[in-house]
């Protein structure tokens, strides 16, 4: 807890774009905790070297990630927005953690054995260690509560595991976190597989939509969006597609599932994939344009970089000066 508040810790990889997946299932949902929780939200740039990146491009992805993040709604001065990169914290913490995770436990982890075989000439030892920094992450900041999707549901349980493994050896050094899972817009899936959740790396560009897509490229993904050949608008996992678009459009409107239903009964799909892409367009178009305000504002958005990395090392530190106090390192001379 900070000053009362429950803590929150959440990141996004600085690899590929944003897509209205990240915005509906996690960004939107973030802007409604900053008054209620005290909310720590990195840029994982850390992370996103598993795989090879170009380096102009990574700073340049990571930069435009943290001003999509105020874009969204958060306030910088209510969230501490930040590089995972600046704060060494996250590094230090890793490598202690990492002598108390086991190798069984990271060789289980379906992420890695899914990357492994997409990147199958870049098996490095980062991919296999992953989870570890991102335990390290979530316990800098002594997080209460994780914000996470189905996917990353088996990285927080063995972030449990780490630190109440840690705890049984040193005390109650660590908070043990649990999920924090949004009951709506948690999984938008993939435009072209539907079955699949959609993804800001996906090769396929007509399966994501981008926070960044203009008008006309929202509607036109939308209008090649795969459904059925049924051809009735019903909320049912029989008909991923028409569901997953269904989602999208009452998270877009703020209109009920079954309200959704009844809005377009005995309407076609290609009038629907339109309504629905007009929908994403007016919910994107106040985002897109306060983006563009915040990128011609260098002054600004270093102030929050700066500013924010300070914070996050502040209490990070507070907890790694802990943990390094109970595992025998000698303490530091100020």
């Amino acid at each position: 807890m900070i000053d009362g508040k429950k803590v929150i810790f959440s990141g996004m990889q600085a690899t590929g774009t944003l897509t209205i997946g990240n915005y509906l299932g996690a960004l939107k949902n973030w802007i409604k905790l900053e008054n209620e929780y005290e909310c720590f939200y990195c840029v994982v740039d850390m992370h996103s070297i598993t795989v090879r990146q170009d380096p102009a491009e990574l700073r340049k992805r990571a930069r435009s990630l943290l001003t999509l993040y105020i874009a969204a709604g958060l306030n910088p001065e209510k969230n501490c927005i930040y590089y995972q990169s600046h704060v060494s914290a996250h590094a230090e913490l890793s490598w202690i953690l990492g002598c108390y995770t086991y190798m069984g436990e990271l060789s289980r982890m379906t992420q890695f054995k899914d990357k492994a075989a997409k990147h199958s000439e870049n098996i490095n030892a980062g991919l296999f260690t992953y989870p570890v920094l991102m335990a390290a992450d979530i316990l800098l900041f002594q997080a209460d509560l994780v914000p996470v999707g189905n996917d990353q549901k088996q990285h927080l349980e063995l972030t449990r595991d780490i630190a109440g493994r840690f705890n049984s050896i040193y005390g109650d050094v660590f908070t043990i976190p649990e999920p924090y899972i949004a009951k709506q817009g948690a999984r938008i899936m993939s435009l072209q597989e539907p079955t699949k959740k959609m993804s800001k790396t996906d090769e396929n560009p007509n399966a994501s939509i981008y926070l960044l897509d203009d008008p006309d490229t929202v509607i036109r993904k939308f209008k090649r969006a795969v459904t059925d050949s049924d051809n009735r608008i019903i909320y049912s996992d029989e008909k991923p597609g028409i569901k997953n678009l269904i989602e999208i459009y009452a998270i877009s409107t703020g209109k009920g599932i079954e309200e959704v239903e009844k809005e377009f009964d005995g309407v076609g799909y290609g009038d629907f994939k339109m309504a629905v892409g007009e929908a994403v367009v007016n919910l994107l178009k106040p985002l897109q344009e306060r983006y563009r305000e915040l990128e011609k504002d260098k002054a600004y958005i270093d102030g929050i970089i700066k500013a924010n990395a300070e914070k996050a090392s502040y209490y990070a530190n507070k907890t790694l000066r802990k943990v390094q106090k109970k595992v025998g390192f000698p303490e530091r001379i100020r």
